[in-house]
This record gives structure tokens, C-alpha cells and sequence, in this order.
């Protein structure tokens, strides 16, 4: 029985992040596999004004498993991160995966990888969610300079993700290996300078089921739909290109009065209480911070694009539930839609698009980031061109016309499965 470790976000986290640790580690359970999930008190520096905690979701999603979980790792507690290696040694496992999102964590996950290197035998695979920061900065680039050299074998789930890993490091000698390939020997310490990449899909997350029993019609009338839905899910963040789908839309909607569009998400940066004299004091200094680090392109503490909606003339074909949504909850969006929009003005693999096949539910997206790699033009969704509201309100009127069959979204799904990614992982 192999031993391994998830350092991540455990459930009690938002997002898809902690969703994904939770799906993979409950995988290797399955398989057989002594899992551990290690986990962060606190992902990001406590000035950031958000909360990350999951408060809605009910359910414990590690029932019936046995899987270990440990909150340890405090971002903003240099000791913590000595404390989290010492509890990783102690478990004392085959692998240890990291999961790798954003490059303000470089720092406290380099340091663990690096001395768990030092004092522990076991394979350190970094899961590349995304390797260069949709909004990057000078500091950002050396952190994941500093986290990204630390690792074994890394896991990617695009090409283009494996590309941007080359650019970091040009001289690297890599080895990818696809899905449809068996991987090299686990690599050990020292072992020698090449690093493997595992090229793998991101699953379909099979945290979330439809119900055999929604009755459709009724929810569209409780939610106020018509007849054809489009839907919008997760968090609004500005790469996810919310305004582009509201306004490509509302040109949708000027020509039939039978579509709606369901937005359902939290708007990331509006979570905390504002009338809060901590709140203030940290979107104060948060707003320095950003003005010292981020080009003010990438800033999105002013994105309001639900704002369009009025603008547009189009609120009697829009509904939007803007909050986090529990677990028990996502399945009513998911099987209420036709169809899921991902027009993205970039991007990495989505846990929306991966949701969304559970549900067999196809996509539109934009040609950006691993979307032409998953989704075939006609097949299984539709393309749009990035930033050109002509092409994404031509592929929903397309939708429209020629539907996807639902078949074809049930069979891709099936290759997408978390226990043929966790086999890969560990045999």
C-alpha cells in the first residue's frame, strides 16, 4: 500500500482547488492508497480582503473514506511551514503532490518542498493548475522561479501549460508523458536531472451528481427562465470573461425572447463586510499593494460587469444568484442549463468545463488556454473567437440551432475518469 500526500486546500476551503484535492485524494483512497490531506490554515497573506472559508456547503465530503486530514500550513506563519514538514515526514509517504495554483504561494511551498527533499525519500509532484499568473508581477515570477525548480515530476493538464513550464525554465531537461503513455519510474532524489511531466486531463468531478429526480421545468419557472438557458457558474473573476458572455448575450436576446442567461457565482473580491473597520484597513492597504504590483490592466477591484445587465436592457432575460454555492447546491444550476459558457479571455483546465460533463451538459467556449484540446468544434460545443462578441453571440446562436447530443458529452466524460488520473499517479 502506497502512502501519499495532498499538500492543498482542504474541504473546509471554496473553489475549485479544494474541490480538486478532495476528488483526487478520495481517488487514491479508492485505489487502495494510505491518504493524507495536508492542509493550509490560511491559503494567501491575511491583508488580502476575502474570505476563503466555505460556509455553505453542509455535507462532509470525506464520509465513508479513510483519509486523514490536517490543518497545519499558515501562510503568514514562517513556522508552520517548518511544522508542516516536520508532519509530512512523520506520515512519512511514497509521494507527496502539491497542488499549484498561484505564485503568491511560492514561498511557503517552496520552502516545504525544498526540505522535504532534504529529510524524505518520497516523490514530489507539483499539479500544475497553471504555471504563469493571469495578473503577474516581478515579485510573483521569482516566487515561481523559486517553488517550480523544487519538485520531482510535475502534472499538467494542458499543452499550453507544459509550454509556459519551458519558458520558465528554457534549459530543463523534460520528459512528457501523455495520457495514453505509462509513466517512467517514480524519480527519487538525486536520481539524475531530467523531470517527467505527466500530460493528464482534469476529471470530471464526481463530487457532483445529478439528481434523478429534478424536475426541470418546475425550477425554470421557480428561478423565472425560459426556455433555452445558458449558464454562467463560478467565481467572477475578470480573465473569466463575464462581461463578454453578458454582452454577446444581449445581442442573443435582442433577436429571441425565448433565451435566458443564468449567472451563478460570487463576485471574488466582495465577500467580506465592508462596513468593517478591518475590512476597510485591508482593502486600504491591499489597494497599495496592488497599485505597487499589479499593472493596472490586471487590476480588477473595479470589475462589475453584472452592472451591464441594466445597461444592456436585457434584466427581464438574466438571473443572476451572485454567492458562493454550496456543494448540495450546484447540481440545481448544472441540470436547469442547456448549455455552460466559458468565454474566457484566458485559461488554464476548467473545473466549470469538467463539472459541466458530469452533467453531460456541452460547452461554448473561447478558443483560449486548453479549450480547443477538450472541446471540438461542433462535437462536443462550440468555439468562439477570444475578445469578438460577434463570434461568441454566433456560437450561442449556433447552440441554438444545431444542439450538441448529449451522448457525446457521456462518452468524453468517460475517459475522463479520476481513477484512470490516480492510477496514473501512483502505478
Amino acid at each position: 500500500m502506497k502512502k501519499v500526500v495532498i499538500f492543498g486546500p482542504g474541504p473546509q476551503f471554496k473553489g475549485g482547488i479544494a474541490n480538486y484535492t478532495v476528488s483526487l485524494a478520495k481517488a487514491l483512497d479508492k485505489l487502495g492508497a494510505e491518504v493524507h490531506i495536508v492542509s493550509w490554515t490560511q491559503q494567501y497573506p491575511s491583508i488580502i480582503p476575502r474570505d476563503f472559508i466555505d460556509r455553505s456547503s453542509k455535507k462532509n465530503l470525506l464520509g465513508g473514506t479513510n483519509i486523514k486530514v490536517q490543518y497545519v500550513t499558515n501562510y503568514n506563519n514562517p513556522f508552520s511551514w517548518k511544522r508542516t514538514v516536520n508532519v509530512i515526514r512523520e506520515i512519512n509517504p511514497d509521494i507527496t503532490i502539491f497542488q499549484w495554483a498561484i505564485a503568491v504561494q511560492g514561498l511557503p511551498m517552496g520552502f516545504i518542498a525544498k526540505n522535504l527533499k532534504k529529510i524524505c525519500k518520497c516523490e514530489i509532484i507539483f499539479d500544475l493548475h497553471v504555471v504563469a499568473q493571469k495578473e503577474g508581477s516581478a515579485i510573483d515570477k521569482a516566487m515561481l522561479r523559486y517553488a517550480l525548480s523544487k519538485p520531482h515530476t510535475f502534472i499538467v493538464h494542458s499543452l499550453k501549460t507544459f509550454d509556459e513550464l519551458k519558458k520558465v525554465f528554457p534549459n530543463q531537461n523534460y520528459t512528457l508523458c501523455k495520457e495514453d503513455q505509462k509513466r517512467l519510474d517514480h524519480q527519487q532524489p538525486g536520481t539524475n536531472n531530467q523531470q517527467q511531466i505527466l500530460k493528464l486531463y482534469h476529471p470530471v468531478y464526481d463530487m457532483f451528481t445529478p439528481d434523478p429526480k429534478f424536475d426541470k421545468e418546475k425550477v425554470k419557472k421557480e428561478l423565472g427562465l425560459r426556455k433555452h438557458v445558458f449558464l454562467f457558474f463560478g467565481f467572477i473573476r475578470k480573465y473569466k470573461g463575464l462581461h463578454n458572455v453578458i454582452t454577446s448575450f444581449a445581442k442573443l436576446a435582442k433577436e429571441r425572447d425565448d433565451v435566458s442567461l443564468l449567472v451563478v457565482g460570487e463576485s471574488f473580491w466582495n465577500t467580506l463586510d465592508s462596513k468593517k473597520f478591518s475590512t476597510k484597513i485591508k482593502q486600504g492597504v491591499f489597494a497599495l499593494i496592488k497599485k505597487i504590483l499589479i499593472r493596472k490592466a490586471d487590476d480588477e477591484s473595479n470589475y462589475r460587469p453584472l452592472e451591464l445587465i441594466n445597461q444592456l436592457g436585457i434584466s427581464d432575460q438574466v438571473v443572476v444568484v451572485n454567492r458562493y454555492v454550496g456543494n448540495e447546491e450546484v447540481h440545481k444550476y448544472f441540470q436547469v442549463a442547456d448549455c455552460n459558457v466559458l468565454f474566457y479571455l484566458v485559461a488554464t483546465p476548467s473545473g466549470v468545463e469538467s463539472m459541466a460533463y458530469n452533467f453531460k451538459l456541452p460547452t461554448i467556449a473561447t478558443k483560449v488556454g486548453h479549450f480547443p484540446e477538450t472541446i471540438k468544434h461542433g462535437n462536443n460545443g462550440y468555439l468562439a473567437e477570444p475578445d469578438n462578441i460577434d463570434t461568441m453571440y454566433s456560437v450561442m446562436k449556433e447552440f441554438l440551432n444545431n444542439p450538441i447530443p448529449r451522448e457525446r458529452i457521456e462518452e468524453q466524460a468517460k475517459n475522463m475518469s479520476w481513477e484512470n488520473y490516480a492510477k496514473t499517479i501512483i502505478f
